[in-house]
């Protein structure tokens, strides 16, 4: 089985913005108790944060982090997690039937932001709450000092102001399980008001409205007008929210789901631009896909928990081989999207539904997903090209015509990097891969880089056990400005060229 690529130089989508290799933190579960913070664990800072999460987050080079939720911020008050721990209130969490004990609140998640080195994209309080605390929290966070809450702030020891330049404007307001739920055009005005006041206090932030929880929501497309004519000149993004599952157990079905997510962001991109028509503005909204992984290993699990308990295991996938696979796709995905998807958040970072998973009291460890993720934000930083592929294709259950071959290319001209990005789809036998890069004169192979199993798509890897992992034995080499290289059957591939006489 045999598929051709073209790569040029010319051929360019957008520079890649750093932000769409982030990811998010709600206090939901153990992702804030127990995983980025623990303190008594042996590998607990000065300030209760675990350093081995940190070495890993550091390894991801994660950009962005969206914090505090999710579900969660619809019916969260900032104010309970600032100021002295010992006069915090513990609350009956109603998002996901727990205990908050605001230990950890926005001062502390900004050290923690610091020392992992990202920036936060913080959302505020649009289920109970809106433009008052919304616009103080900005003030809080942003202003530098001289007002009532730019003062707060300093008098719980925090001299500079963070200058948190993204916002979202709440989180899923369309669904009827949030805090808050309302209509389009209700949540509309109250996130254009919103937006309007929080730009008064500091005109240099980003804001994202909420866009559908996710397609197939019955109201989908038309929130997504309703809320873009409410908002449009006051915002500078939409977000899409979309999870996979492999419930059907349907391999082949399962990895072209990418295609839904192609044709999601598509829709999304066109109603955007439907509005911009409509307003006769110059202005494009761009895309904030802030919440997207694979969700549904945990589902039954989470059933059975005893409700009002602080930091109970929620949603914790364990993730397999296929899901590595599919996560790679769909990074790939956003990437062909790179001229107008400018932010992504994996949802979520630790432990729950996450690339990184902690025991307590124990091991950190990487799940089978952290490796495709940590290639393409290390590695996919540049100009996105948009390349010529020939490939074989297969039908599933829901998809036709669905490539076996999925690849991307970024070229990082600072660098003189050219990394191709290729997933095999193919269940039984291997891919031969022909790429042209003439254009890239006097490139050579640096590594091709392979996340393989053989036989076992179920794998998946534990506190004490590594099964699943990359290894850079590749076969890709270059002979007269083609590449060619064998991509074993279901593979994430990353081939890396780098132009001779340099090395990054």
């Amino acid at each position: 089985m045999k598929a051709t690529m073209i790569v040029e130089k010319d051929f360019k989508i957008a520079e890649i913005d750093k932000r769409v290799y982030g990811s998010f933190i709600e206090h939901l579960g153990r992702a804030v108790y127990g995983g980025i913070y623990e303190p008594d664990h042996p590998e607990a800072d000065e300030h209760g944060f675990r350093r081995d999460v940190i070495n890993f987050v550091n390894e991801l080079q994660v950009p962005l982090v969206r914090y505090p939720g999710g579900n969660f911020v619809s019916g969260y008050n900032w104010e309970d997690g600032v100021g002295p721990k010992s006069k915090r209130p513990k609350k009956l969490e109603l998002a996901w039937r727990a205990l908050e004990t605001n230990e950890i609140g926005t001062n502390e998640f900004m050290e923690w932001a610091k020392r992992a080195g990202t920036d936060v994209n913080m959302a505020v309080n649009l289920g109970t709450r809106g433009i008052d605390a919304a616009r103080n929290l900005v003030e809080y966070c942003n202003h530098p000092g001289g007002s009532f809450y730019s003062d707060l702030r300093i008098s719980h020891g925090v001299k500079d102001p963070y200058n948190i330049k993204t916002w979202c404007l709440g989180n899923e307001m369309d669904g009827p399980w949030q805090i808050g739920h309302k209509t389009a055009h209700e949540y509309g005005r109250l996130a254009a008001e919103t937006a309007k006041a929080m730009k008064w206090v500091d005109p240099t932030i980003e804001l994202v409205a909420c866009g559908s929880s996710h397609r197939n929501m019955p109201t989908f497309a038309e929130w997504e007008a309703t809320v873009l004519d409410h908002t449009y000149e006051h915002v500078e993004f939409i977000s899409l929210h979309q999870y996979y599952g492999n419930r059907d157990n349907d391999l082949q079905n399962y990895l072209a789901q990418t295609m839904e997510m192609d044709d999601f962001i598509r829709s999304v991109i066109s109603i955007a631009d439907y509005i911009k028509a409509k307003k006769r503005s110059k202005k494009h909204i761009h895309l904030a896909f802030d919440e997207w992984n694979v969700w549904y290993h945990s589902n039954e699990q989470d059933k059975k928990l005893e409700p009002w308990t602080v930091a109970p295991p929620q949603l914790e996938d364990i993730y397999n081989f296929e899901d590595a696979l599919l996560v790679g796709g769909m990074l790939i995905t956003m990437l062909k999207h790179a001229d107008r998807l400018k932010i992504a958040c994996l949802a979520q970072l630790v432990n729950v539904i996450a690339p990184i998973m902690t025991e307590q009291n124990g091991s950190a460890w990487k799940q089978t997903i952290y490796y495709p993720f940590m290639h393409a934000s290390v590695y996919g930083r540049g100009i996105a090209l948009h390349p010529i592929v020939s490939s074989p294709k297969y039908d599933s259950k829901d998809f036709t015509d669905v490539p076996v071959l999925e690849s991307m290319a970024v070229y990082n001209e600072e660098q003189d990097q050219l990394t191709i990005f290729a997933l095999n789809r193919e269940v039984r036998e291997p891919l031969q891969l022909e790429c042209d890069i003439r254009n890239f004169e006097g490139y050579e192979v640096a590594e091709h880089i392979v996340l393989e199993n053989r036989g076992n798509v179920k794998q998946s890897n534990s506190a004490g056990s590594t099964p699943v992992k990359p290894h850079s034995n590749g076969d890709a080499s270059i002979d007269g400005g083609t590449v060619t290289a064998s991509l074993p059957a279901l593979s994430w591939n990353v081939i890396r060229l780098q132009k001779r006489g340099e090395r990054g």
